[in-house]
């Protein structure tokens, strides 16, 4: 009789794993402020923000479209292989089949064009980056290329292909020097902006929403680089003051317990954890301690508001 013991099934990591940057920071509440930002960014491009508008009751629907952008990330950061593919797939079957109207030719054009998939894209992990590293976590150079890298299965599950797309911080730069001759705030961006600083809800909840939503959309707002204000034609926020309430933010956030935030649906994290086991348990401490062995005992890497120019031992 043959040998019939089997080695046990390993369980799936997914498309980024407990080890990559990626996995560790994307459990961080900060990120909700991110993807405000990201909105705030993305709608700066005509065309790609036209295309938003077109094809979707914006107005009505705006807290649908952050809610299932969140979702999307989650599977496709914490969710097995196959749901992330299955999720990307699902994306790119529906932009193949829309279309919208470029509002200075009037043009006809498909929203997954490869240059509005880049758009988005892009302005979606700068805004990732950008806050998580503003607000507190500390990501080392080295790590927030490899961030950067790591999130180009994100852009290839969309739809482009990942050697097109900035593999670290510098590409990235330079990606945003290219496009920015062809943004602009037009109709379609101040209706986003006007949207998130004040998003229609019933009566009874105003008070609720002043004091809770628009201090965070207006911290989303302040963290935009000044170019992006100078388009939507407002001033820029002190960098400093904005980087001091970022951090704030972050404390105040991250003193929730992660248990708590993560069984909010769907529970991607949950889920996860019950695949892969404990030790695969997201933290961005694990960040720092990684941060001190190549960088120095007691040193990360801090934004200060202007290009990330200083050391400073964590608070």
């Amino acid at each position: 009789m043959g040998d019939t013991t089997t080695e046990p099934t390993r369980a799936d990591p997914g498309l980024y794993g407990p080890s990559s940057v990626t996995w560790q920071c994307h459990g961080d509440p900060i990120m909700w402020i991110a993807g405000i930002r990201a909105l705030y960014l993305q709608a700066l491009h005509p065309r790609a923000v036209r295309g938003v508008m077109e094809n979707s009751d914006f107005e009505r629907d705006a807290w649908g479209r952050l809610l299932r952008t969140a979702d999307f990330v989650g599977t496709l950061t914490y969710g097995t292989t196959e749901a992330a593919e299955r999720a990307g797939a699902r994306v790119r079957a529906i932009h193949r089949t829309l279309s919208a109207t470029d509002p200075a030719t009037g043009e006809r054009f498909p929203v997954d064009e490869p240059e509005l998939l880049l758009w988005v894209h892009c302005a979606q992990i700068d805004s990732f980056l950008h806050v998580m590293r503003r607000s507190g976590i500390p990501l080392t150079p080295a790590q927030a290329d490899r961030y950067v890298d790591e999130n180009r299965v994100n852009a290839r599950l969309v739809g482009l292909d990942p050697a097109e797309v900035p593999a670290d911080i510098a590409g990235l730069a330079a990606y945003f020097e290219r496009i920015r001759p062809e943004l602009a705030a037009g109709p379609d961006a101040d209706a986003v902006y006007a949207f998130l600083h004040g998003p229609p809800v019933h009566p009874l909840l105003i008070p609720g929403r002043n004091l809770l939503w628009r201090p965070l959309a207006h911290l989303a707002y302040g963290s935009l680089p000044g170019w992006a204000h100078q388009l939507y034609g407002r001033p820029t926020p002190p960098p400093r003051a904005v980087t001091r309430r970022l951090r704030l933010t972050g404390r105040a956030l991250r003193s929730i317990p992660a248990g708590l935030r993560w069984k909010l649906p769907p529970g991607h994290i949950l889920k996860a954890m019950r695949r892969m086991g404990p030790g695969s348990r997201p933290s961005t401490h694990r960040l720092r301690t990684a941060a001190a062995i190549l960088d120095g005992p007691g040193r990360a890497w801090h934004d200060d508001g202007g290009g990330f120019k200083t050391w400073r031992s964590p608070d």
